[in-house]
């Protein structure tokens, strides 16, 4: 059996999730119609509407439908246009693309923003109100990002700070309010739910200008009959993922699970690092560098060892690239050039972490020289 061990590109739809967007496959009628048909199809829209706001201790007046994390981050970056744009450099590639030529917020070795920095460039503006993105959980390495604390230096200089917390969910307690944040994007693909389904969360009195037009959709946001099947689908996920947060357990043995794949790793192949250690992250995510051998070496040797892992450029047409937020952490081109991020997720058990262990430090003795064995002896 294959190891999947790649969650933070794309966690495989959960069985309930499935069995919901079942049913709704059966829905007749378009949601915007006024008819009993039609009405059946709003009630579905809507309670998926109040599970997806619930995941972010939100109200479900907040939650704005989008075709993915992509879209709802271009609807927070395009959608205010005469704010000037600040990113941090370390910020998934739909927001680096949806605003070229925002001004970029350093982060430190560790891959935490500098708020220091961050400060001064609020400082230093040209009149006009900021628009800060600040991911809360980085997708490559699972750094957590100091978004309330960012929140207040943005609010402080009139601003709005957004945030893309699609790594963050499920993984992490989401509120809103308490993030200090103005804006919020959500995916249902990384929580268990189908790809096609996101969400732009907006503060009140907040009325980002329409990316698409043609319909009254989303309360004049976003035009396009609404995917109710999908919509379904991330109502559903969401409401897991918030049984998961009130538990915890799921997160703790995820967390124990990678913990001890990096404690062996490291252990078998001392010349290997994890990076952003020296930071808090999310318990599901190791982001693995092997000086010397690239990404793309380890990773075709891990897939046909029946192990799926992902590297900083699953978005980027299946090539495997230097990591940009590696680079913006200071790493130098070999080290960015050598990262693998394994990222677990709701299928991973413990016969997943000794199935890539085994091969990863297999790939390690073969292309290092001087690695290790995996039980960690010279």
């Amino acid at each position: 059996m294959a190891a999947y061990l790649d969650h933070n590109a794309s966690s495989p739809l959960k069985p309930a999730v499935k069995a919901a967007m079942g049913e709704a496959l059966d829905l007749v009628g378009n949601p915007s119609s006024v008819h009993a048909h039609g009405r059946a199809v709003r009630r579905a829209v809507e309670e998926a509407r109040t599970r997806v706001a619930a995941l972010a201790g939100t109200a479900p007046e907040r939650v704005l439908f989008t075709s993915s994390g992509t879209e709802a981050n271009n609807l927070a970056l395009r959608g205010f246009p005469d704010r000037r744009l600040l990113v941090s450099a370390v910020e998934h590639e739909s927001v680096l693309a949806a605003a070229p030529e925002a001004e970029r917020v350093p982060v430190r070795r560790d891959g935490v923003v500098d708020l220091t920095a961050l400060e001064a460039l609020l400082a230093a503006g040209d009149g006009r109100p900021p628009l800060v993105s600040l991911m809360l959980v980085n997708n490559e390495t699972g750094v957590v990002q100091p978004v309330a604390e960012a929140a207040a230096l943005v609010r402080a200089r009139g601003g709005l700070l957004h945030t893309d917390a699609v790594q963050a969910a499920g993984r992490l307690p989401l509120d809103m309010d308490a993030l200090g944040a103005d804006l919020v994007t959500l995916s249902a693909h990384k929580i268990g739910g189908p790809a096609g389904a996101g969400a732009l969360l907006v503060a009140d009195g907040l009325d980002p200008a329409p990316v698409l037009r043609g319909g009254g959709q989303e309360r004049r946001r976003r035009a396009g009959t609404e995917n109710v099947v999908g919509l379904v689908g991330f109502g559903t996920a969401a409401a897991l993922a918030c049984e998961d947060a009130a538990a915890t357990g799921r997160n703790a043995l995820l967390t124990a699970l990678r913990d001890a794949l990096e404690e062996r790793a490291l252990a078998a192949v001392p010349q290997a690092r994890v990076i952003g250690a020296g930071a808090a992250r999310v318990g599901n995510t190791t982001c693995l560098a092997l000086p010397g051998v690239p990404a793309q070496t380890q990773m075709m040797a891990l897939d046909l060892a029946g192990v799926s892992v992902g590297t900083g450029a699953a978005c980027s047409s299946g090539t495997v690239r230097a990591s940009h937020v590696l680079s913006a952490m200071g790493e130098d081109a070999a080290t960015a050039g050598s990262a693998v991020r394994v990222s677990l997720g709701w299928t991973t058990t413990a016969a997943d972490v000794e199935r890539f262990l085994d091969a990863w430090t297999a790939v390690a003795r073969r292309l290092t020289p001087g690695a290790g064995r995996t039980d960690g002896a010279a």
